[in-house]
């Protein structure tokens, strides 16, 4: 009996060169995106880093994510974003920062195009949970190097621990080990630390450690319940002594002053914009409970408009 014929392997993809890619159709484009992102797709891949692997990527781009926002920094951030180098292989790093480039909120992009974007990628940060050591820690460091990203880190999470490197600055496609510097890895592209405490990837500018949303609102909460419990207070010794009438009416007010100005913050925490009739509408309000309703839909809504919709 004639032996089987071997499964053919499918080549790999690669992207068109510049020239090429700027000779194709948008249409043709959209198919090649196409083509690219299905290939690039392994739900069985996906499942088996589990929960744990999409968390710590979650969590890393919700803290970089606030820090630059309150900065008023522009940093691209994407997680299994396709990234598409002309005449390379494409690649779907976990996350990805592109310096000085603005996300708009209805960002379109399908991948990150190199040649479309006239820049590639500053930093990549790869989370090793289950997944392909060989790949992440040897084929990844010649592969981002070769391609010119000026840092790459990766999170071992199963050993808890941080790699780190960094292009050197003769401008030289290979990786330099970044040595940590009392357990944290300094990233020079995005100004902070990198560091592993208590089972997670922390991040951190000096010693203050980057929050991530959660935190905020956890905080928020704090001061609304404190704000609310004095507003109370406040209530119940106007009513027993009229003499202070003034005084306390003074303290209420401070009170209703610090709630909108809780308000106005979560929205700056959460990069939501509020247009002038928002800002009006908040200021008119002198129901504690209805801006502390306000507030708690704001940790969640997609707009500040959204979260000023009901009362």
């Amino acid at each position: 009996m004639s032996a089987e014929p071997a499964p053919s392997v499918p080549a790999p993809l690669v992207t068109p060169t510049e020239e090429v890619w700027r000779a194709m159709s948008p249409a043709e484009r959209e198919r090649f995106l196409v083509r690219v992102l299905d290939a690039l797709s392994d739900p069985i891949a996906a499942m088996s880093e589990g929960r744990p692997h999409k968390k710590a990527k979650t969590r890393t781009l919700d803290r970089l994510g606030l820090h630059f926002t309150s900065l008023g920094r522009a940093v691209y951030l994407a997680d299994e974003m396709a990234v598409l180098y002309p005449g390379e292989e494409p690649f779907t790093p976990d996350v990805l920062a592109v310096l000085d480039v603005v996300e708009p909120e209805d960002d379109t992009r399908m991948a990150w195009v190199v040649a479309d974007e006239r820049k590639g990628v500053d930093l990549v940060l790869e989370v090793l949970h289950h997944g392909d050591r060989k790949k992440d820690l040897v084929a990844n460091v010649d592969r981002y190097a070769a391609l010119e990203i000026a840092e790459y880190f990766v999170y071992d999470r199963a050993d808890q621990r941080i790699h780190g490197f960094r292009l050197p600055p003769a401008g030289a496609r290979r990786y330099q080990r970044i040595v940590p510097q009392g357990g944290r890895y300094p990233s020079t592209v995005l100004g902070i630390d990198l560091a592993v405490a208590g089972g997670h990837l922390r991040f951190y500018v000096g010693q203050a450690e980057l929050p991530g949303t959660a935190d905020l609102i956890g905080r928020l909460h704090g001061i609304v319940g404190e704000l609310l419990t004095k507003g109370d207070q406040s209530a119940v010794e106007l009513s027993q002594a009229n003499a202070r009438a003034d005084q306390e009416a003074t303290r209420a007010d401070q009170a209703m002053a610090a709630l909108r100005a809780t308000l106005f913050a979560l929205f700056e925490a959460r990069g939501l914009p509020y247009p002038e009739d928002a800002r009006a509408r908040v200021a008119a309000c002198d129901d504690p409970t209805t801006l502390q309703h306000w507030i708690l839909r704001a940790s969640i809504a997609a707009s500040a408009t959204e979260a000023l919709s009901a009362p």
